[in-house]
C-alpha cells in the first residue's frame, strides 16, 4: 500500500487474481423461475468468490453457476450466491459472488 492509500482498508481475506475481463458463462434461475444464461466478463477471482461485470442486475441471494472456458473439454464449473449487486455509473452492474464451500 502506498502512502497516498493510507485510508484504504483491505477487506480481502484471500489472494485475488485479476482476470483481465476474461469471459465466463453464467446460469441462474430468475424470480419467475426461468433459466437465464449469459456470457459476461469476470473481473476478479479469489478463493472466496468472483467479481463479475454484467449488463443486468441479479438479485442478492440468487444461486449462480459459473463456467470457465465452456467450449473446452477441460472447462471448470463453480457455483456461488450473489453477495452484492451494485449499479455502476455506466449502467452496468458489478456482481460479487460468494463461492459455495
Amino acid at each position: 500500500m502506498s502512502p497516498e492509500d493510507e485510508n484504504f482498508i483491505e477487506r480481502r481475506k484471500s489472494f485475488r487474481l485479476d482476470m483481465e475481463k476474461e469471459l465466463v458463462d453464467i446460469e441462474w434461475t430468475n424470480e419467475s423461475g426461468q433459466e437465464q444464461q449469459k456470457k459476461i466478463a469476470c473481473l476478479d477471482f479469489s478463493k472466496g468468490g468472483l467479481k463479475l461485470d454484467c449488463d443486468q442486475s441479479i438479485p442478492v441471494q440468487t444461486k449462480v453457476s459459473v463456467t470457465f472456458r465452456q467450449a473446452y473439454p477441460d472447462n471448470q464449473k463453480l457455483s456461488g450466491t450473489v453477495y452484492r449487486c451494485i449499479e455502476q455509473d455506466n449502467g452496468w452492474f458489478q456482481i460479487v459472488l460468494k463461492l459455495d464451500d
